[in-house]
């Protein structure tokens, strides 16, 4: 990635949005651009939205002279907003932050008839251009972006218009990436998108996610690790179940798009699943996999909830054994069928989403005493100084004097590592004798 120290960058949101901002920041320093602020929204939550407006103005207090240009979904769906901000120089659109000629000769800003909203309708991008980056500032393993967009219309969700249609990255460009970041050193990636499993349904021959992880790991089989970002269960393909129960190097943990555990709200949430498809999904891949984890999106307070509707939602995380739950307050987006319907209580919601939070806890506990109890030695990729993660995502903390101090442990490597316990928030284990020479 480049070294301009004069490019700073601000991300918020998922997983694919900090991929999308090293290619911002790459394809603003390939254009010259200098002292400038890159803000990469997200519009998944009012309160994401809120959080945006307040980084760029604290931005602006700390870089009084730079320039602050304004992307990402939230930017997308509400153009006006950030260009009505005094502290914003520039608002540009979700697709157009990708590309150079973009940052590209821009005008002094603020003169007269500068243009500063710069936002096209993201429906009328039709392809998704691969986007290749040799590194991810900050992080010990890569995401590559699959996929954009999406073709469903969820009542709650503001995403669409943000990100426009489902497109798909060609198998061909997606594997050259991996190769690319694997041969810089990367042991574990991510394989990201905002409707991931819908992958390939718009390519030549129709190849699903499974068959292009599959044809990753066979074409890069020096890749340790390969991973999935959030999926929707009910999309999940044949090659994907393979993948789980013959596949070591395909890691065992899914986030799932569940939002709900009742089926009326599923429906009024135009989801394509049912409370019985989650369980079953859940059953049919812990039977392929028994050390698989699974992490897990809800809303709490979706419009019309009841308290028995609510309920369901608590008693599924029990029953999909689900071990890291999100949890998001429902927040009505304008433009979406559900920011019409019936709103429940503010202070109601936010009461059910500390009780999700709460039974979420006690499922982490759970989950971290399982693990204890089974003890054994695992892998884990070292994140930080004595911190890791193992192949099904569960945070590592290591015991004993700072097992990174050897040159031949640094971050990024893949170390085993035998399970002594738990804290509470991490498992604790000591490094295996085999890594003293290495990892």
């Amino acid at each position: 990635m480049p070294d301009n120290e004069t490019l700073k960058t601000l991300t918020f949101g998922c997983r694919l949005n900090t991929y999308e901002t090293e290619v911002m920041k790459r394809e603003a320093d390939k254009a010259g651009l200098e002292n400038a602020v890159l803000v990469n929204t997200c519009a998944v939550t009012g309160e994401a939205v809120r959080q945006a407006k307040q980084a760029i103005r604290k931005a602006r207090r700390e870089n009084p002279d730079a320039r602050i240009i304004v992307s990402g979904c939230a930017a997308q769906t509400e153009a006006e907003t950030f260009g009505n901000m005094d502290e914003v120089d520039l608002v540009i659109g979700n697709d157009d932050k990708l590309k150079a000629q973009s940052y590209r000769a821009l005008p002094e800003f603020g003169i007269n008839n500068f243009e500063k909203v710069r936002v096209n309708d993201i429906f009328e991008v039709s392809e998704n251009a691969p986007q290749m980056v040799d590194a991810i500032e900050g992080h010990t393993r890569a995401f590559v972006q699959v996929q954009n967009g999406c073709d469903h219309r969820c009542t709650f969700c503001i995403i669409p218009y943000g990100r426009g249609n489902s497109r798909s990255v060609p198998m061909g460009a997606v594997v050259d990436q991996v190769k690319e970041l694997r041969n810089n050193g990367y042991r574990e990636i991510v394989l990201t998108g905002v409707d991931a499993t819908s992958y390939g349904a718009d390519l030549p021959g129709k190849p699903s996610l499974g068959m292009l992880a599959k044809s990753i790991l066979k074409q890069v089989p020096d890749l340790e690790r390969l991973r999935l970002s959030s999926i929707d269960s009910i999309e999940a393909d044949d090659d994907l179940f393979d993948l789980l129960a013959n596949e070591t190097r395909f890691m065992p943990h899914l986030h799932l798009s569940l939002q709900h555990g009742d089926d009326m709200i599923l429906k009024r949430m135009k989801r394509r699943h049912l409370r019985e498809d989650a369980i079953e999904f859940c059953n049919k891949v812990r039977a392929l996999r028994p050390d698989v984890s699974f992490g897990a999106d809800i809303i709490a307070g979706f419009p019309t909830e009841t308290d028995d509707m609510f309920n369901q939602s608590l008693s599924l995380i029990d029953e999909c054994d689900i071990a890291l739950l999100h949890v998001f307050p429902f927040s009505p987006r304008e433009g979406t069928p559900a920011a019409r319907m019936p709103q429940l209580d503010r202070t109601l919601i936010k009461q059910r989403a500390a009780k999700l939070r709460v039974r979420g806890e006690s499922a982490y506990q759970r989950h971290l005493n399982k693990m204890a109890h089974q003890g054994g030695e695992l892998k884990v990729l070292i994140e930080k100084s004595g911190i890791g993660r193992t192949d099904n995502f569960t945070l590592v903390e290591f015991l004993g004097e700072n097992p990174i101090k050897d040159k031949t442990l640094t971050t990024g490597a893949i170390v085993k590592a035998k399970i002594e316990g738990h804290n509470g928030k991490q498992l604790q284990a000591r490094l295996s004798a085999a890594n003293l020479g290495g990892a």
